[in-house]
């Protein structure tokens, strides 16, 4: 999900082929009965393109009333980007949104000088048993955006690009590719989709993107002759021809991407900046609690709990 409980992110594994720059094996992790698998940031790649962070959730089973509960946490410097395979949740945040998301759609959140959220499995989806499967990404911001107001904005799966073809369906999530451009209000040159393809069936990657990569998560691919899995990324050299091939059971995949940042990106805990001051400055901020007069506010309908900063005051 989009907090990350440690003050530093703990780093998948990594290592290179000589068919693609880097292969990038996540790290399972629990987060309170809920196990996510963390691809970015890794060891030798912070990003590609203006992705910076990049968690599988699940997939998971849900009975007797389960569900996630991620309490109200805060962002600084970066966009959520949230889109699901299976299941529902619903976000609140304290621009005053209240959205549930459901498989095929995306849910856009800009936290820019701070924004407040929550993650919650809702009742009606608690009453019954239910799974959960998905991606939640992170987004860092130009420096011209790191200090605008917070946004939110949902797209429901009948608003987004599909392309189909020869045994293959795209959703285009956010960013342009593939002739086509996501309705997502984006600040930087992206592209980020939703791969289904049938056993053999291909797939070029866009050529006009600087960074490229994908991830696995049903089935296996095969790039230039190897064959990868469902819990891997890859990412390409810049300008090579990229056709990526189903195996034998299809596959699905997420392919990002996009035009890199004119600088590095700092991370403490759930806040990304081009600057170390600004974080410390966000860090400060949420230890001191003010939400009324502060610079963070807590969700409306939401606001009974948070998220304390790590060795921080909280309740």
């Amino acid at each position: 999900m989009s907090w990350m409980p440690d003050l530093e992110p703990v780093c998948p594994d990594a290592g290179a082929l000589d068919d693609i720059e880097l292969l990038i094996v996540p790290r399972a992790r629990d987060i309170g009965g809920f196990e996510v698998r963390r691809a970015l940031p890794a060891p030798r790649r912070q990003m590609v393109g203006p992705f910076i962070f990049f968690d599988q959730m699940g997939p998971a089973e849900f009975i007797h009333g389960g569900g996630i509960d991620v309490r109200p946490h805060p962002h600084i410097g970066l966009a959520t980007l949230t889109y699901l395979f299976r299941g529902a949740f619903q976000h609140r945040d304290s621009l005053g949104s209240d959205q549930m998301i459901h498989p095929g759609a995306v849910n856009w959140m800009v936290a820019g000088n701070g924004v407040t959220h929550s993650e919650r499995t809702d009742a009606a989806t608690r009453a019954a048993p239910h799974t959960l499967f998905g991606i939640q990404t992170w987004v860092a911001l130009p420096e011209a955006q790191e200090d605008a107001p917070g946004s939110f904005e949902h797209h429901g799966a009948d608003a987004l690009p599909v392309l189909e073809a020869e045994g293959k369906q795209l959703r285009l999530i956010a960013g342009r590719g593939w002739g086509a451009r996501a309705p997502v209000t984006v600040h930087s040159d992206l592209f980020y989709a939703d791969a289904v393809l049938a056993p053999g069936a291909r797939l070029p990657l866009p050529r006009d993107h600087e960074d490229r990569g994908l991830y696995v998560t049903e089935g296996s691919v095969l790039v230039a002759g190897d064959e990868f899995p469902a819990g891997r990324m890859m990412v390409f050299r810049p300008g090579d021809e990229i056709t990526v091939t189903a195996g034998a059971q299809g596959a699905r995949f997420v392919a990002l991407g996009g035009e890199t940042l004119n600088g590095p990106r700092y991370i403490m805990w759930n806040f990304v900046a081009s600057s170390r001051e600004r974080l410390e400055a966000a860090r400060e901020a949420w230890k001191a609690g003010d939400f009324q007069h502060g610079r963070f506010r807590l969700p409306p309908g939401d606001d009974a709990e948070f998220v304390p900063y790590p060795g921080g005051p909280g309740r």
